[in-house]
């Protein structure tokens, strides 16, 4: 089953009023140190900072369950380290990914990633609200909001940090069906996150048909990349651990760089290939091109994990995230078809994990720690292995020429010079380079509960960005790939269409295992 929010606010049963804590998008795109109209502090927040030194507390907030006032210094290491309720907090100086993201963030592009997770049951707000504090010292990064040491911006901790501020319900005074839930999500997804508290909120959804309750996280992208993201609600959300690492929960890492050390030194002319492969394609036209709107849209699909996992192996050892791109190729094939498309090759940008791979990385530091590469997904052939087989050739070929990790170095190596990083990331981030993005997190391969709840669907949805009007989020839980696709309703109309045609092309790809049977894709 799929569903989305389309452009009416009044599709679906689901009577719920948004709590005024978060914000539509604004009129004008909200920057560090400026303040939105309205909001009783600026985006960075309202403490008196010195050189290198805040002590105390921000004015009072309203609501309450607050965690407590912290004080920090910066340490020898440069550093600065929270006292108080929130052990461990550390503040840190932005990086240029994190300032690159933050840059995106203006009226009509939102700069947060979302995970939706239904719920078999309901739980109580207080419950969670105290579930949470109680964790909250195993991801610090969670109680840092932006600031500014000796006028350079930081993530720096909130002196004041106020669960009732971040776990949220609002009013519904009826159950949502699957209709009214999809639209509830989208309009959240919209909203702005508060710049001038930590940057993440859950909004509680308490009643769904059939007796369940869903809980709907954004946190921004500046904050936390889709592996951090996911370590995060392992520490302080879900009751029952993943049997692996945080993160690495799944039937394959994220797409994540082979080989061991540093690639860029030991291939030379390393760089030179991977620009050639990852370079824009002029030819090559975006279905999704267009200017967008603040308006969202969100569908929901679901794949079963071990026949789709043993139909890759079948061809030539290919990976889950080469049969999810083939699913994505598929649909795409199947709904530009349906709406007399071209069927020409769509070429998708691939989030690539870089945690724990690159020299510096250890302990896997927090935020974010992703590079890319981008391919050419076949629409051509109506065979589903054969685009399988294809899809798996050319990320070998990437694979092995560390396409990511080159690019991360030559981004990092530009951030010397910052006009000629913005023009790299400019042109890279053009719709001749890439149509759509493609992201697979892996998530937790046993099943996980919620103050006891247990967790019966998990989604990612992740924000679309200017000119491109479509992105696909996937993840996985206890067997299952949840698809999250977002797009913008003014320009791709029906995405609900085009998760179903996922849905049925990883019908048709599972197929070719032999004596395979259907079942039913999960009940949202």
């Amino acid at each position: 089953m799929s569903n989305a929010h389309g452009p009416a606010v009044s599709e679906g049963a689901c009577p719920i009023a948004i709590s005024a804590q978060g914000s539509a998008a604004p009129a004008v795109a909200p920057q560090i140190g400026t303040a939105v109209p309205g909001a009783a502090v600026p985006l960075m927040g309202s403490a008196d900072h010195g050189p290198g030194r805040l002590v105390g507390s921000t004015a009072p907030r309203s609501g309450g369950c607050d965690i407590g006032p912290a004080s920090w210094e910066p340490s020898a290491a440069g550093d600065a380290v929270g006292a108080g309720p929130g052990p461990g907090r550390v503040a840190r100086p932005l990086t240029p990914e994190d300032l690159s993201i933050l840059a995106l963030e203006n009226e009509t592009v939102a700069g947060h990633t979302c995970m939706v997770m239904v719920l078999r049951g309901t739980l109580g707000l207080d419950a969670l609200r105290s579930s949470i504090a109680g964790r909250l010292h195993r991801a610090p990064e969670l109680g840092l909001r932006l600031g500014e040491i000796g006028g350079e911006p930081w993530w720096v901790p909130d002196p004041q940090l106020n669960l009732s501020a971040h776990v949220v319900q609002p009013d519904q005074p009826g159950a949502c069906d699957e209709a009214g839930f999809t639209a509830t999500v989208a309009r959240i997804f919209e909203q702005r996150l508060d710049r001038s508290r930590p940057l993440w909120r859950i909004d509680v959804i308490p009643q769904l048909a059939g007796g369940r309750s869903a809980l709907i996280w954004r946190i921004h992208h500046a904050l936390a990349d889709g592996w951090t993201a996911m370590r995060m609600a392992s520490a302080v959300l879900w009751d029952a651990e993943a049997d692996d690492e945080p993160g690495a929960a799944g039937p394959d890492r994220r797409q994540r760089a082979p080989g061991p050390g540093n690639p860029v030194t030991h291939h030379r002319l390393g760089w030179l290939r991977a620009a050639v492969r990852e370079a824009p394609r002029p030819w090559l036209r975006s279905p999704f091109n267009g200017h967008i709107g603040a308006r969202r849209t969100v569908a929901l699909a679901s794949v079963e994990l071990d026949r789709l996992r043993r139909v890759a192996r079948a061809a030539d050892g290919a990976t889950v995230n080469d049969a999810v791109l083939t699913v994505v190729a598929g649909g795409l094939r199947r709904w530009l078809d349906a709406h007399h498309g071209h069927l020409g090759a769509v070429r998708v940008k691939v989030p690539v994990s870089l945690h724990n791979l690159l020299p510096g990385d250890h302990g896997s530091p927090p935020g974010n720690r992703d590079s890319f590469f981008c391919l050419d997904l076949p629409l051509g052939s109506a065979d589903p292995f054969e685009r399988l087989s294809g899809i798996r050739r050319a990320t070998r070929v990437r694979k092995h020429g560390h396409d990511a990790q080159h690019l991360d170095a030559l981004l990092r190596r530009l951030a010397r010079v910052p006009r000629l990083r913005q023009f790299a990331e400019r042109v890279l981030a053009h719709p001749r380079s890439f149509a759509l993005n493609v992201s697979n997190v892996p998530g937790p391969r046993q099943p996980v509960r919620v103050v006891g709840v247990p967790v019966h669907a998990l989604y990612s949805l992740a924000e679309i960005r200017s000119y491109h009007a479509l992105r696909v989020a996937v993840i996985s839980l206890a067997g299952t790939l949840y698809f999250g696709l977002v797009a913008d309703p003014t320009l791709l109309a029906n995405v609900d269409h085009l998760a179903r045609d996922m849905e049925a092309e990883a019908a048709a790809l599972i197929a070719h295992l032999p004596h395979s049977r259907q079942t039913p894709p999960v009940l949202r």
